[in-house]
């Protein structure tokens, strides 16, 4: 068994001047970070575009579920290209927080900055962009034009559009194109710089032998360029208007469920086409990154549908997915390919047998195990339960780092953590927790920077089922210290975790050891 270990970290919450963790100098200082801390692996949410008016900046609910986060791009890159000044970058007001992301002023300003450089970047006599432009023509010409009529009809949803583009008819996708030419372009040109910037950041990573863990969302947002240009795959009726939504039961986040609102799949047009969205999509996300989590995986067992219009979950039902099929099909297009299964809520017997079928390992998050008193059970997602094909998590970003988690339970719940770790009253039970999930049986061991950091609420990034101030957390960063990359070596090295394959681990080793030697014989 290869133990090893990583860090749970979106690119949003990295530092940034320009108001969002973005491929700038911040990024490479967090994998130089994360090879001093002897990692193996980067974890990342999804790269997709958020839509800021209606899904309030969560990328889970994407503009496109192939195009890439344009806030990513590194302007301090754009500004060295000479494409954009120092001084215009400064200018552009982006928040005066370095911890909470403002996007109502992202929204606003970041654009226009990326619409200068596209201006002057004369990017047609670009051979790499006239590549990546009939390369990914595919998806990237339904995205752009998506994108560029968005903004000419007033950020109106596609359905709300004239009927001829709204229904992408092919003569009126024609006019647009024409008609939007230069906004069409400049979709295409971000698409590009995002792709550029990101494959020469994950190749820095890789050349460190630190992988990426990506995460793909089981569903994309009905105002996407997905479902505009293929409503056929989606549970529209005759009028291209949702007749169910996607969302869970009542669970540990929410008493009444959770509506997601997000188009269901037609699983027999999939089916019917050999899932070809789906594996281009697959296709996609493996370029972008070496593993992939799929959110939400026992939804491809069975999904739960809510009648469209519902006020809560409450009157939704369970219907069949693609089951095993679509993992078949994978295999057969690509070869197999390493997953990491998001299988965590209401569990059955039919999702646990496709785990088992496909071999991919599935999550066990320490926070769940302490959800009820069942110590001596024989609870998943205790530590001692734990078994070694999986990937241990104290949390997700979609818990309350430990801290702030552990402070908010019932004094009876607390004191049963503390009689199961065996431990007093104590303020730092992340130390508890990261060395309980380090220690696990668990092949890989992933942990957020935030209970590394010992942080509280503050460091939250999303409360599953709640609209307002989700996505907004980045971390200071004069808190990436040398310190607390040596406390993360250490720890990850005395539980059989450390990357042996990183030269920066091997000469970190070697120091220690002539250390060490030089000071026995001194002795």
């Amino acid at each position: 068994m290869n133990r090893c270990a990583g860090i749970l970290m979106p690119v949003s919450s990295l530092p940034s001047r320009y108001g969002i963790g973005a491929f700038d100098a911040a990024a490479y200082a967090f994998v130089d970070f994360l090879e001093q801390a002897g990692q193996t692996y980067w974890q990342i949410l999804p790269l997709s575009p958020p839509n800021h008016v209606k899904s309030k900046d969560t990328p889970y609910q994407s503009f496109s579920a192939f195009a890439g986060n344009p806030y990513f791009i590194s302007l301090d890159a754009l500004v060295e290209e000479g494409v954009l000044t120092r001084e215009e970058c400064d200018a552009a007001a982006f928040g005066d927080s370095e911890t909470k992301i403002d996007y109502d002023l992202l929204y606003a300003n970041r654009l226009p900055l990326l619409h200068k450089a596209y201006e002057r970047s004369r990017i047609y006599e670009n051979p790499a962009y006239q590549t990546f432009i009939r390369d990914n023509a595919w998806w990237l010409n339904d995205y752009a034009l998506f994108m560029a009529c968005k903004a000419f009809f007033g950020d109106l949803e596609w359905s709300a559009w004239p009927e001829d583009i709204s229904r992408h008819w092919d003569f009126a996708v024609d006019y647009y194109h024409r008609t939007l030419y230069y906004d069409v372009e400049f979709h295409k040109y971000t698409q590009f710089k995002f792709f550029q910037q990101w494959q020469a950041l994950k190749a820095y990573a890789n050349a460190k032998h630190i992988g990426i863990i990506g995460d793909i969302a089981i569903y994309v947002s009905k105002d996407s360029a997905d479902v505009w240009a293929h409503p056929e795959l989606f549970q529209l009726d005759e009028h291209n208007e949702q007749t169910a939504v996607a969302g869970c039961p009542p669970d540990a986040f929410s008493a009444d469920g959770q509506i997601w609102g997000t188009p269901l799949y037609r699983w027999d047009a999939h089916r019917d086409t050999g899932f070809g969205w789906w594996m281009a999509r697959l296709w996609m996300n493996f370029q972008r990154c070496d593993l992939l989590r799929i959110d939400h995986f026992r939804g491809l067992d069975e999904y739960f549908s809510i009648p469209a219009g519902s006020q809560t979950a409450l009157n939704g039902h369970w219907e069949k997915g693609p089951g095993m099929a679509l993992f078949h099909k994978m295999w057969e297009s690509m070869g197999y390919k390493p997953v990491i299964v998001e299988d965590l809520g209401f569990m059955t017997d039919s999702v646990r047998q496709m785990v088992r079928e496909t071999g991919f390992p599935n999550m066990k998050v320490l926070q769940f195990g302490f959800e009820r008193d069942d110590i001596g059970a024989a609870n998943d997602y205790l530590p001692h339960n734990i078994p070694e094909h999986c990937v241990v998590y104290p949390g997700t970003h979609d818990n309350d780092p430990i801290n702030g988690w552990f402070r908010d339970l019932p004094e009876e719940d607390r004191q049963m953590i503390r009689d199961y770790f065996g431990c007093g009253d104590t303020e730092r039970m992340h130390e508890v927790f990261v060395r309980a999930a380090l220690m696990t049986r668990a092949e890989t061991c992933i942990i957020s920077l935030q209970d590394w950091l010992g942080m509280g609420h503050e460091g939250r990034v999303n409360e599953p089922s709640h609209l307002e101030n989700n996505w907004h957390w980045r971390v200071a960063g004069d808190l990436l210290t040398g310190a607390l990359s040596e406390t993360i070596f250490e720890a990850t090295r005395r539980y059989g975790r450390i990357n042996w394959d990183s030269p920066e681990v091997q000469r970190s080793i070697r120091e220690r050891m002539e250390a060490a030697g030089k000071a026995q014989t001194s002795d």
